[in-house]
């Protein structure tokens, strides 16, 4: 490695570290959040179409069509959406476009989504990380800045990354009313699987922001398609981001199988009812193991046992094959994060924890 060459910023950089993706056949793999199940097969047929003809041109920059079907789905207008190439990617131009405020700083949970850390070192934005109250619950009332001190904008996960509990409604509305000058960045990866999403709410708040992945409850992490949406002024400053960057972020094949999911509505409901079906289950067996579960309203759950280690359960788990995700952090050292997958995926798990478990 010769480092002579970086920008200084790069050696400054701490990049996000993803959850491991193993080449082992054979692991039940609930570390990264991915849905268990495939994709609509209308995702898979539009895709296959796509193929047939046309690409050798360039997709279309804008996405029209698929900014009409999201629209149409959430009852906003097609400018009032943006997609990208995954949410990290919408996440990295709002960034870019709301909150380089001359050194402001941006207000975020100390326990939520790490990108969020890693954007702010990536763009030069001091993060000011406001603690978690008991029970790792986000209070509203918490996200402000001390007196006299300016913020570049609000960003919560909702529900918040790595906990999975929600917030109601009425609390994002009640965050939205405390910046009123700012953009708050509602990132709702997960809102699918239990949540109030603040969609309902871009009408009355022209700072309102929400982020919707298509990597969670549609199926579709490989295909890589993230939304946003909010007033027009908003969009338009996100594509003037993405324009200066790259005109062309979602191929042809990914803009043909986002639509198709959002036009799959029964295969939508029925996959995302059976993970929540799922997550209730499982947490009522790791309970019975002797775990303490937080209320999640995802598609994962975040868990301690009081008498065992975290980092040498995930140790012990991988022996057997099955994957779970620890954070090496401050304050939830001792947590598990684990993803909800099939029926049998859960037991595969369950039965796995016991022989690690005290007597």
């Amino acid at each position: 490695m010769n480092p002579s060459f970086w920008s200084p910023l790069v050696g400054t950089l701490k990049p996000y570290v993803p959850g491991e993706q193993p080449r082992m056949a054979g692991l039940v793999k609930l570390n990264t959040n991915e849905n268990p199940y495939p994709p609509s097969p209308q995702v898979l047929a539009a895709i296959n179409a796509a193929t047939r003809s046309g690409l050798e041109r360039y997709p279309d920059p804008e996405s029209v069509e698929l900014r009409r079907t999201i629209a149409a789905h959430h009852g906003l207008q097609w400018g009032e959406v943006f997609v990208g190439n995954g949410s990290d990617e919408v996440l990295a131009h709002a960034f870019q476009a709301f909150f380089q405020q001359g050194g402001a700083p941006l207000l975020m949970p100390d326990i939520t989504y790490s990108f969020y850390s890693v954007y702010c070192d990536l763009y030069g934005i001091p993060a000011l990380k406001i603690p978690l109250a008991e029970g790792l619950r986000l209070e509203v009332s918490d996200l402000v800045a001390p007196p006299d001190t300016g913020v570049a904008g609000v960003v919560v996960a909702n529900p918040n990354a790595p906990t999975g509990i929600g917030l109601p409604l009425a609390e994002i509305q009640r965050l939205l009313l405390l910046h009123p000058d700012r953009v708050v960045l509602v990132d709702e990866a997960y809102v699918d699987f239990g949540a109030q999403s603040a969609v309902s709410l871009i009408e009355q708040h022209p700072n309102l922001l929400v982020v919707h992945t298509l990597s969670k409850s549609r199926s579709l992490a490989g295909l890589r398609v993230g939304v946003a949406m909010g007033q027009r002024h908003l969009i338009d400053a996100l594509e003037r981001v993405k324009n200066s960057f790259n005109s062309y972020p979602l191929d042809k094949l990914a803009q043909a199988g986002a639509q198709a999911a959002y036009e799959d509505q029964a295969h939508f409901d029925q996959t995302r009812q059976a993970v929540m079906h799922s997550r209730e289950g499982l947490s009522l067996q790791l309970e019975d193991l002797g775990f303490e579960v937080l209320p999640s309203q995802a598609n994962f759950l975040f868990v301690r046992h009081p008498r065992c280690d975290a980092g040498l359960l995930a140790a012990g788990l991988r022996e057997r094959a099955v994957l779970v995700r620890h954070f090496r952090l401050p304050r939830i050292e001792q947590y598990l994060r684990i993803t909800v997958g099939t029926p049998d995926q859960c037991q595969a798990l369950v039965e796995a924890l016991r022989p690690l478990l005290p007597a």
